[in-house]
């Protein structure tokens, strides 16, 4: 069976991009079935468009509350019935609806080695704190930031000549890779979560 895969997007969508090249293949295991944004006139969009996925967005400014947001986003992304959600370069915090529906079903990558430097900045984070080495995490979404069961991580050396651009596309090439190569794992063989620990046979 092939996994059904909703990716949730922000901006240029290269890691949808790089998705949609590996689904492409049928042996990859996984079909992107839609693309969200949380905006209109994004490039993320478009890629979608051009190879025919279906595409929706929801702003949270259309909606008087937060929760209203949350339930909406949950509704479209129910609609088309995914295996897998995931956010790739999804700038939104989804709420706990979203959550009650897709809990353990919804990944997200980080860059940096969690539990360190979560949040908003992690490249700048690592560099400023003097680490030798660095990277990006893949996580299960819970209520919490950057604080889920870890899928995978990869390792990214930290240069002497780094600024925080140079570290952070460094990662997103390793992210990217990560991502996709999960994502084709885990939708081929299945996974379990026992406590914080994720397992693919």
């Amino acid at each position: 069976m092939t996994a059904r895969v909703v990716v949730l997007v922000s901006g240029s969508g290269t890691t949808l991009q790089a998705l949609l090249d590996a689904a492409s293949d049928p042996a990859y295991g996984a079909s992107i079935v839609a693309v969200g944004a949380d905006r209109h006139g994004i490039e993320g969009l478009t890629r979608a468009e051009k190879v025919d996925v279906p595409t929706f967005v929801c702003q949270v400014t259309d909606y008087p509350a937060r929760t209203e947001w949350d339930a909406a986003l949950t509704e479209a992304v129910a609609a088309h019935e995914p295996h897998l959600v995931v956010s790739a370069g999804f700038m939104k915090l989804v709420g706990p609806e979203f959550l009650d529906r897709f809990g353990g079903r919804m990944v997200n990558s980080h860059p940096a080695l969690l539990p360190s430097f979560p949040g908003m900045h992690g490249p700048r984070d690592a560099l400023e704190y003097g680490v030798k080495v660095t990277g990006c995490t893949l996580f299960f979404v819970d209520g919490g930031v950057d604080t889920g069961p870890i899928i995978d991580q990869r390792v990214v050396p930290v240069l002497a000549t780094d600024d925080v651009n140079q570290l952070h596309e460094r990662i997103k090439v390793a992210e990217r890779e990560m991502l996709v190569d999960s994502i084709g794992r885990l939708a081929r063989e299945g996974w379990t979560v026992t406590g914080r620990k994720v397992s693919i046979p």
